[in-house]
Order: structure tokens, then sequence, then C-alpha cells
């Protein structure tokens, strides 16, 4: 992955999770209909198909989206 697409990926990450943020502070989606929202996205990559290296991304991907679902509680409720 060069770094200009690593840098776009934890941009894009930080930006749809400040909305979802936003969202839930604005009253526009409960907190567990943003936790599904993320839970389907976790799935999605859990269940894609590909390469081997394709697949190592898609977990790693996962893996990042179940990190935030944890941490939404603990986060937000500090």
């Amino acid at each position: 992955m060069s770094d200009q697409n690593h840098y776009s990926g934890m941009a894009a990450l930080s930006i749809c999770e400040a909305l979802l943020l936003a969202m839930n502070d604005h009253k526009l989606l409960p907190e567990r209909e943003i936790v599904g929202v993320l839970r389907d996205a976790a799935a999605a990559h859990e269940n894609a198909a590909g390469s081997g290296a394709e697949m190592e991304s898609h977990q790693a991907a996962a893996g990042l989206i179940n990190t935030i679902i944890a941490d939404v509680n603990s986060v937000r409720r500090s």
C-alpha cells in the first residue's frame, strides 16, 4: 500500500467516525444503530473473499472496526 493510500484510508476512517459521532450527538441515529452500522461493515470485511493479501487486508479492516465498536461505550461515556 502506498503512503497516499494509507493516509487516504486514515482520513476516511476519521471522517466516518466523526460523522457517526455527530449523528449520535444530534440524535439523528441512536447509538445502537450506529453500532449496527459498524457491525455490518465489519461483517462485510470478515466475509469477503480474495487472495491471501486481500484477505489479510479485509481481516485487518474488520479488526479496526471491531476495535471502534469496543471503544464506543468507553469513549463516549467517559
